[in-house]
């Protein structure tokens, strides 16, 4: 399927294939019209909510 990144600047949308390295820091809202897979790849001590925190935030020592 088809993601679109967007930013306060702007919007990347990323086909199946496409890759899109977003810097550190630079706050973005994916977004999906329908379902796609992504894989995405960042270091073990990011916080998967940002600084919301909340339930919904994994331990950092929880790696794949």
């Amino acid at each position: 399927g088809c993601l679109d990144i967007e930013f306060r600047d702007g919007k990347v949308s990323l086909q199946a294939g496409e890759m899109y390295v977003i810097p550190r820091g630079v706050e973005h809202k994916p977004i999906a019209e329908s379902e796609c897979k992504i894989r995405l790849v960042e270091p073990k001590s990011v916080v998967n909510t940002g600084d919301a925190g909340g339930e919904l935030t994994a331990h950092a020592d929880v790696g794949v």
